[in-house]
């Protein structure tokens, strides 16, 4: 948008505000552009609320999500809030990642501060959210779960053996016989040592016992000793190395020739290796190829092993050996019945082994919509991706389902698509196991494949060994695929000194903890607080990136949503607000509680919502007293998908209104875009055009809710991000808070224009 010009509206204007907030809002600075007369329009409106209907709609919250420090600061957020609307909700404050620390300590003062001054604006509160898989403190959680750890465990150790490649020289001793000099080395001169020539000597060493042996000066042949003291004693330890040292011959080495190492000082059998050798006299290099680079250049190094009696050429090799101590491991079997695919090195190609979920019957066509879900694991953290084929093995594109990727604990893979027309006529999605190239055994259980919303394979929970007609599997050097292998247990390693905690102790352990984390929530807020998200996302495209933390995984998703609705409802009439100690008789009835979720504009999704909330309301303890919508959407240039967007979001609200809940759009933002999908466009890239169809899609939205949602269902509508960033011109306000051709938009749809 162009660039604004400020135009400060009084106080005045705020009507309808307590004493104590009129207080604050002395000036409420409002922002014009530059081009006045196309929103000098603006300057007349009233603040939002007062557009609703009180009459028509008694019950509706119009609200705003918030950042509570802001708010509690009294600067323009709080301003534009407090006159605004009726109800604010912190964008992230109230959720548990912001009030819980690492160790699990509950800190709800920057809650209480926000409750309090939202309060004494005269506006309401919405809490979001009590059970969520985002904003969760995750690392607190995962201490939680994690493997109990025995402080006595010693571990047994075993010795492996790994060959590592470098160019070097190698001498094997065995234990000593009789001498120091039963196994030696020498570097031979080709200089005479005079007594009092300075000598330098450096060089790479290693051995698989650390160890410092002697040396000696030797004449011309090695062997013919002179001296027992020579370079010092070099330090070979069990990494690479480099030694050096310094000094002069002594009188005892004139004549010399050669360096002699005495390798038998350590008794035991050892395997000693060498590189990078340099030996200077008086600032001259004695030795040829030091490096060892060159295996025929080794007149310069020259050794004995015992039993041989005579010294030879040095061996020099192209690996080193090392001797790693690994731990023995643990393994334990698991219980659960599921498809096994056993793979091998990659000998080729990705498909050398592969998976195929099979479903002759209903092959795919162009245009039909896919969904697919399944449990994955293996043995080794790997990925696989997926094909079209039709039958298994019969490759028609490289492209499927997307790519999958496994860990050793079992997640949920999901994916959705269009069948286009390279996956046209396809009757398998075949997994390319051997895009992981290393050997590893993987598992697939509760596996779902629909078609336009039909379940096309038959027995996804691998409960009946007999009904695998839709898993093949190919497992190299096999040629072709066969009936996959389904197996009813599998084999887990298990950390030395530590014991996975079983399902039943990770449920009881988090059940706990969200029990305390829903008990501190409503002491905190009881009584101010009525109305809350109690279970946000649960149905949200799942995302295994590390950055959500999914509570049903370990409760189970039933438990999970019933806790929340029932430990809400009975906390916040147990809760002690004022801190005697004694439950404050809060009525439970009064406490509105919703289940948060994206995405209902899916006439399949919103239908599966509304069924699990029946079935879930079984419970006499359980009442879910709304469904909460998000609503992140933007209008869309392309004429047809615009449509096609506005008629599934009246369908939807025309179902919600069927369900006789309260319904509340609880997160309301619309932007631009160019296509369904697509990405938003930025302020800066809007034309005006755009900004006022941006305000017509406000006034679509909000005028259906008002319209096709009941009055006794109508809980309200909260403007999630009230004003644009650089990036997203979702707001009634441009970052300025300069009123936009969205905030027309808005109030047209609360009047019902």
């Amino acid at each position: 948008m162009k660039h604004y010009s400020k135009i400060l509206f009084l106080a005045a204007a705020f009507t309808g505000l307590v004493s104590c907030a009129v207080n604050e809002l002395k000036e409420f600075p409002v922002e014009q552009p530059a081009n006045l007369a196309a929103y000098e329009y603006l300057k007349e409106y009233e603040v939002l609320k007062n557009y609703v209907d009180r009459t028509a709609s008694p019950d509706f919250k119009l609200g705003a999500g918030v950042t509570a420090g802001a708010f509690i600061n009294h600067g323009q957020e709080y301003l534009m809030s407090v006159s605004n609307f009726d109800e604010v909700t912190p964008l992230t404050e109230m959720n548990h990642a912001a009030i819980v620390d690492n160790k699990g300590k509950m800190s709800f003062d920057l809650v209480k501060d926000f409750v309090k001054d939202a309060n004494s604006a005269g506006v309401s509160v919405y809490g979001q959210a009590l059970a969520w898989n985002q904003q969760q403190n995750n690392k607190f959680l995962n201490t939680l779960i994690a493997d109990r750890i025995d402080p006595n465990y010693v571990p047994e150790l075993v010795p492996v053996e790994k060959y590592i490649d470098r160019t070097c020289i190698e001498i094997v001793s065995q234990d000593m016989v009789s001498a120091a000099w039963d196994t030696q080395f020498w570097i031979m001169c080709p200089t005479e040592f005079k007594e009092g020539d300075a000598w330098e000597v450096s060089m790479d060493l290693y051995a698989l016992t650390e160890a410092s042996p002697g040396t000696q000066i030797h004449g011309a042949t090695a062997g013919a000793y002179l001296h027992w003291a020579a370079v010092g004693n070099p330090q070979f330890k069990t990494e690479w190395s480099t030694w050096t040292a310094s000094g002069t011959i002594p009188a005892e080495g004139k004549g010399g020739y050669s360096i002699a190492f005495n390798l038998n000082d350590l008794a035991t059998g050892n395997t000693w290796y060498l590189d990078n050798i340099s030996f200077k006299l008086n600032g001259v290099e004695q030795v040829v190829n030091g490096s060892c680079d060159d295996p025929n250049a080794t007149e310069s190094f020259i050794s004995k092993e015992y039993p041989a009696a005579n010294p030879s050429p040095a061996r020099i090799v192209t690996q080193y050996k090392k001797i790693d101590m690994v731990e023995i491991p643990k393994t334990q079997d698991v219980a659960r019945t599921c498809v096994q695919v056993v793979s091998q090195d990659m000998a080729s190609a990705a498909w050398d082994t592969q998976f195929w979920l099979y479903f002759p019957d209903s092959p795919m066509k162009e245009g039909d919509s896919w969904e697919v879900s399944m449990d994955v694991r293996a043995d080794k953290e790997s990925y696989a991706g997926t094909q079209t084929h039709v039958g298994p093995g019969g490759y028609i594109h490289w492209a499927a389902i997307g790519n999958v990727t496994f860990t050793t604990e079992w997640a949920t893979y999901t994916a959705s698509g269009t069948v286009d027309s390279s996956m046209n006529t396809g009757d398998a999605i075949a997994f390319n196991l051997n895009d992981f190239q290393e050997a590893n055994k993987y598992y697939f259980d509760n596996i779902s494949f629909k078609l336009n919303g039909v379940e096309v394979i038959a027995n996804g929970s691998c409960d009946d060994p007999n009904g695998n007609a839709n898993f093949i599997a190919k497992e190299y050097p096999a040629g072709a695929g066969s009936p996959a292998r389904i197996v009813d247990h599998y084999t887990i390693e298990l950390p030395g000194g530590r014991t996975p905690q079983t399902p039943e102790e990770m449920k009881d352990t988090l059940t706990t903890a969200m029990d305390k984390w829903i008990k501190g929530a409503m002491n905190a807020t009881a009584g101010q607080v009525k109305a809350w998200d109690a279970v946000k996302d649960l149905y949200a495209e799942r995302v295994d990136d590390g950055s959500r933390f999914y509570w049903q995984d370990y409760i189970g998703e039933d438990d999970y949503v019933k806790m929340a609705f029932s430990k809400a409802r009975a906390y916040y009439a147990e809760a002690d607000v004022d801190g005697d100690g004694t439950a404050d008789g809060n009525d439970p009835a009064e406490l509105k509680l919703f289940i948060s979720e994206g995405g209902l504009e899916n006439a399949q999704k919103l239908a599966s919502l509304v069924a699990k909330i029946a079935d879930w309301e079984k419970d006499p303890n359980v009442k879910i007293d709304g469904i909460a919508v998000q609503l992140h959407v933007n209008y869309i240039l392309n004429a047809d998908a615009q449509t096609a967007q506005e008629t599934a979001i009246a369908e939807m609200f025309a179902k919600l209104a069927e369900t006789g809940k309260l319904i509340k759009v609880s997160e309301l933002n619309i932007g631009v875009a160019e296509t369904a999908g697509g990405a938003e466009l930025a302020p800066a890239a809007l034309t005006e055009e755009q900004h006022h169809a941006a305000a017509d899609f406000y006034k679509f939205v909000v005028g259906k809710y008002l319209e096709t949602i009941p009055a006794a269902q109508q809980y309200g509508i909260t403007k999630w991000n009230t004003s644009d960033s650089a990036t997203s011109a979702t707001g009634l306000w441009d970052a300025n808070y300069g009123r936009k051709h969205t905030y027309a938009g808005f109030a047209a749809g609360l009047q019902g224009e």
